[in-house]
């Protein structure tokens, strides 16, 4: 099974970008759940949102668990929750910031020695869309280090899913995770 851990702050769109995520997934024939905890309901309160792939019906419903892939899509909590809990040997971490991933890992020593990815969706997002949203890069990024999918095909199931939306914002949209996917170090 894969387990995905997203570290967010409410408003940031990772609850969107999970369900998202699950939505495309869910199209290929695995099972897929998407949900989020929410430690308060403010906007701006540090929350994580989860997913969980298998090509067998998942029954476990719990929050905890040991995620193969961790994003963090807003960079100050790298330094004020501890992003790296109940990670396995082998977790790779995808962290939005503007430091390199050589920079980052000096600077919260719990990242070193780990498999760190960085690129900054919130730039990314700024720029293409006109906003800090940050999940959709943060897709782009994670399809380009897991390989889950080609990205002409993620792109494509993302189009669907954003289809309600004016269509500028969709093309903002492919064209951030277009450049989280090329960017992402």
């Amino acid at each position: 099974m894969l387990e995905i851990r997203w570290h967010s702050r409410a408003g940031q769109g990772a609850v969107t970008g999970a369900k998202g995520l699950a939505d495309v997934i869910s199209t290929t024939g695995k099972h897929v759940q998407a949900f989020a905890f929410y430690g308060s309901a403010k906007r701006g309160a540090a929350m994580m949102a989860f997913n969980r792939v298998d090509d067998k019906v998942i029954m476990n419903h719990e929050k905890y668990m040991e995620p193969d892939f961790v994003f963090v899509i807003d960079p100050a909590l790298v330094f004020t929750s501890d992003v790296t809990v109940n990670h396995k040997e082998n977790t790779i971490y995808i962290i939005t910031t503007h430091m390199s991933t050589e920079e980052l890992a000096a600077s919260q020593p719990k990242l070193a020695g780990k498999k760190v990815y960085t690129v900054d969706c919130i730039k990314i997002a700024q720029e293409t869309i006109g906003r800090a949203i940050p999940n959709t890069p943060m897709l782009g990024a994670f399809m380009k280090i897991s390989g889950m999918y080609d990205i002409e095909f993620f792109k494509e199931s993302m189009k669907r899913i954003l289809g309600k939306l004016p269509q500028k914002i969709i093309d903002a949209n492919m064209l951030a995770i277009q450049r989280a996917f090329d960017e992402v170090k």
